[in-house]
């Protein structure tokens, strides 16, 4: 479909009665009406093709956004044709997430902007989509299991303080074919770019070898890397039939040469062998030779706070730069939608226990996927924990006190409520009173789920606190 008559049929789509019904794993509900909003419209256009998670499909894009205090979207663009058009044009399109894509039925996003219609020869395009700064890597994540829509978004806000770089993310309402499917993040992706981790392309040798490389601790459906250490009990007992995997994301793996992928795994090993020396402590020669301690410090915070099971073992992004600038290992935040006592399996929904000792309960339940032995290791060093009871007293200081929390929290619930975005993505998406994988509380509306989510963190803080022994 060329792109006039794809412009053409979203103005038709909207405008019409006989609205074009999407195969694409339409809403329970195909039938709400969106009148006007504050929040972005998008509209996605496939003409009609399915959607894969492993290949992407070329698709047509147009965001409305109108600026200004008070200012709202229409759907209706015939009636209100001088609406500000944020984007519009090409993108490359499929699924993303592993059980956020699976266990769902509202299904998430990854999508790159394109100059032209999707070819083998296509060339992106670097877009600033809502005020986000310039890039061709997005993601439209799909609250379906956390039924507030602002898990993520609330552990992003209260770490962007505090660490180099966590992602932005926009609520916008979507539709796809012409048919409503509901609220979405429209959110930057953890990815090399000036806007995001401004990461150089590691050279041949020398200094240019040693960096950047981002990576990650996941699944084993697209293994670059195993360790050589497995996973650790709570009593620091190894779990030997338990692996944990290495996916390199930028470079791509199949973009590094041999050269390349040779120094990064020996830097892995490195620091693992470090880890695992009996003299792990040592300021000179230990771990600290290695990692970033007050970025994974950090990135504990964010993990233990929200408790969060996926923490650590799945979607654990980090990253290195060269050696000239910095030659240790820093981690990057992802991937909080089953966090904040969202979670009934694996314990997750609990506010009195560690996440990093979780490894006992994720074996109990035949889990594959463990936390690395790092993590048990840092937290039995008493250098570093004296550290990280610092920096929480910093963070309960400044962005994490209790009452700065609540007031994000609310500011988004009105984001989302004020013009009845929540409301018509619960039409669409009709949960309220009904268990879904995993909910471990049942709210039965949505002002129900911010009050539990409120409480979670208000007992998940004073838990915390007195572990870590700050009192205000």
């Amino acid at each position: 479909m060329n792109r006039q008559l794809l412009l053409a049929a979203l103005v038709l789509m909207i405008a019409s009665s006989c609205v074009h019904r999407s195969a694409n794993f339409p809403p329970d509900n195909t039938d709400v009406e969106l009148t006007s909003t504050n929040l972005p419209i998008v509209w996605i256009e496939v003409g009609g093709d399915s959607i894969s998670r492993d290949e992407r499909i070329g698709a047509y894009m147009k965001i409305i956004h109108n600026i200004g205090e008070g200012a709202l979207n229409y759907a209706d663009t015939v009636a209100h044709p001088r609406q500000r058009i944020d984007y519009e044009g090409y993108i490359a399109l499929r699924y993303r997430g592993n059980s956020s894509c699976n266990a769902s039925k509202k299904k998430p996003y990854s999508f790159r902007t394109l100059e032209a219609p999707l070819k083998k020869s296509s060339k992106k395009k670097k877009v600033d989509i809502l005020g986000m700064g310039k890039d061709n890597n997005w993601a439209l994540l799909a609250p379906y299991s956390d039924k507030s829509m602002m898990r993520d978004l609330l552990a992003f806000e209260i770490s962007r303080p505090w660490m180099e770089y966590t992602p932005q993310g926009r609520y916008c309402e979507l539709f796809l074919d012409g048919t409503y499917y509901g609220v979405y993040i429209l959110c930057e992706v953890v990815s090399k770019g000036k806007h995001r981790l401004d990461l150089t392309k590691p050279g041949k040798s020398g200094d240019a070898l040693t960096g950047d490389y981002l990576m990650e601790v996941d699944y084993d459906d697209d293994v670059n890397y195993i360790s050589k250490f497995h996973p650790l009990s709570s009593s620091g007992e190894p779990y030997k039939d338990k692996l944990v995997h290495f996916q390199y994301k930028s470079p791509d793996y199949d973009d590094l040469n041999q050269a390349q992928i040779e120094y990064i795994n020996r830097r892995i090993d490195q620091m693992e062998l470090a880890f695992a020396s009996p003299q792990y402590t040592n300021q000179e020669t230990g771990y600290r030779k290695y990692i970033d301690v007050m970025s994974f410090i950090d990135y504990q915070i964010a993990i233990e706070l929200g408790h969060n099971i996926d923490g650590y073992r799945k979607s654990a992004k980090f990253y290195k730069r060269r050696d000239s600038e910095n030659p240790r290992f820093r981690m990057v935040l992802w991937d909080n939608d089953l966090a904040y006592g969202n979670c009934k399996i694996r314990q997750g929904w609990r506010t009195d226990t560690w996440i990093y000792q979780n490894n006992d309960t994720l074996y109990a339940s035949n889990e594959d996927f463990l936390v690395p032995f790092w993590w048990y290791r840092l937290n039995s060093d008493n250098a570093y924990v004296e550290q990280f009871k610092k920096r929480w007293a910093e963070y309960r200081e400044s962005n994490l006190r209790e009452e700065r929390v609540m007031a994000v929290i609310d500011s988004l619930a009105g984001v989302l409520t004020s013009h009845g975005a929540m409301q018509r993505n619960s039409q669409a998406w009709p949960r309220w009173g009904k268990p879904v994988w995993p909910n471990y509380y049942i709210a039965e509306d949505f002002d129900d789920e911010v009050s539990f989510l409120k409480r979670w963190i208000h007992d998940r803080i004073a838990w915390l606190d007195d572990q870590l022994g700050y009192h205000r």
